[in-house]
């Protein structure tokens, strides 16, 4: 059964940081392929919500969290049987620390 994804603000303004960031550094055409890539792999979630694993912190586990990476970045996502969705909270560098910032969402 397919599930409806759905991405948060915070979800859609990293994304935006991350294609901008790539946009400044290697160029417009690297950034749209970059956006593409990101986004066929979110939308993979409504497929296969299980497609992630669990996070390596114990705490976002705790939290029903699962993670799916994609490259170099991490989408911290939950997904609700009930209703039959996939919430994205969190795209982000994997090199970041993001645990913290996963904490304050």
């Amino acid at each position: 059964m397919k599930y409806n994804v759905i991405r948060t603000e915070v979800a859609d303004s990293q994304i935006r940081s991350i294609i901008l960031y790539i946009a400044e550094k290697f160029g417009n055409d690297v950034a749209i392929k970059k956006l593409a890539d990101l986004e066929k792999g979110i939308l993979t979630l409504a497929d296969n919500p299980d497609i992630g694993t669990e996070p390596r912190y114990l705490v976002l586990k705790r939290q029903g969290y699962k993670v799916l990476i994609l490259e170099k970045n991490l989408v911290f996502y939950k997904v609700d049987e009930v209703k039959k969705e996939v919430i994205v909270y969190a795209v982000m560098d994997q090199r970041r620390d993001y645990l913290n910032i996963i904490r304050g969402l």
